[in-house]
């Protein structure tokens, strides 16, 4: 078998699932009222520092670090 071919194919095996958003997590906890919102917005604290520091690591700024951040900070959120 062609080595790069069985590379590829252990890189799909490993790859992890989609992360799940802060919503998600906060169904499964079956939070609401206050709890809720509290780990919301810790959620969307840790997204956005988590954000930041791969606009970063990709060397974006001014426009473009705003539009990706934005959008990562909403994909790790989901809907409110």
């Amino acid at each position: 078998m062609n080595p790069t071919i069985v590379a590829i194919a252990l890189a799909l095996a490993v790859a992890p699932a989609a992360a799940a958003t802060c919503s998600d997590e906060a169904k499964d906890k079956k939070l609401a009222g206050a709890a809720m919102n509290s780990f919301m917005k810790k959620c969307e604290a840790d997204a956005k520092t988590s954000c930041e520091a791969s606009a970063n690591e990709k060397k974006l700024a001014g426009a473009a670090k705003d539009s990706f951040s934005k959008k990562c900070v909403a994909d790790h959120v989901g809907g409110k």
